[in-house]
């Protein structure tokens, strides 16, 4: 189902029906400041399995999710000074932050070396969700079967609607990928090039 929401001034009563929706363990596709996303509560076993099964991606293999600030992000997270340095310079912003995880993160949202990846997204309606629901929010990109970014919430719920409780049609996104950047043991390292700046951490 396709909802409608103003990219710049989220309308509340909207924001609540999609909180609402992920408090039932929906799944629901929404824009950021990089590419749509797909995701759900990440206190939500069963709605992250979904997650799984919609990416066709193994369980063992965890996604990022994203967080409503600073604050939040240092109660899942093992954030040091150099860390928060960068984080308080970057965020929010197109980045993809991978730092030791704490252990209010979901076992299966840690990788093997219990890391997590963690956002701040610049974008108004998901900054309004994350806020509203109290959570962190499941951060996969929204893509066809052969890995290419859907760009429009429509295309969206023509490929995945079905599978989805809620499509959030907030407009037009960039369409590239978040920058990916390890800050773990205090030494950067760039998995990935994306829409944020990286060469100072080369």
């Amino acid at each position: 189902m396709l909802l409608e929401i103003n990219p710049e001034n989220p309308q509340p009563r909207l924001i609540h029906r999609v909180v609402e929706t992920l408090r039932q363990g929906g799944v629901v596709a929404y824009p950021t400041d990089t590419v749509y996303g797909i995701g759900c509560d990440i206190m939500d076993k069963k709605a992250i399995k979904r997650v799984h099964q919609i990416k066709r991606q193994p369980l063992d293999k965890p996604f990022s999710f994203i967080c409503p600030g600073l604050t939040e992000l240092s109660q899942y997270a093992r954030v040091t000074n150099y860390a928060y340095k960068n984080l308080k310079r970057l965020l929010p912003g197109p980045y993809t932050i991978i730092l030791e995880g704490s252990r209010e993160v979901p076992k299966m949202m840690l990788t093997r070396r219990k890391e997590v990846g963690i956002r701040v997204v610049d974008h108004p309606i998901v900054q309004a969700m994350v806020a509203e629901l109290g959570n962190p929010i499941i951060s996969t990109s929204a893509t066809d079967p052969e890995g290419h970014y859907y760009m429009h919430a429509w295309e969206i719920e023509e490929a995945l609607g079905r599978q989805l409780d809620l499509v959030i049609d907030g407009g037009p996104v960039p369409g590239e990928p978040s920058s990916v950047i390890s800050l773990v043991d205090d030494v950067p390292q760039v998995i990935r090039e994306g829409a944020g700046p990286v060469e100072e951490f080369k």
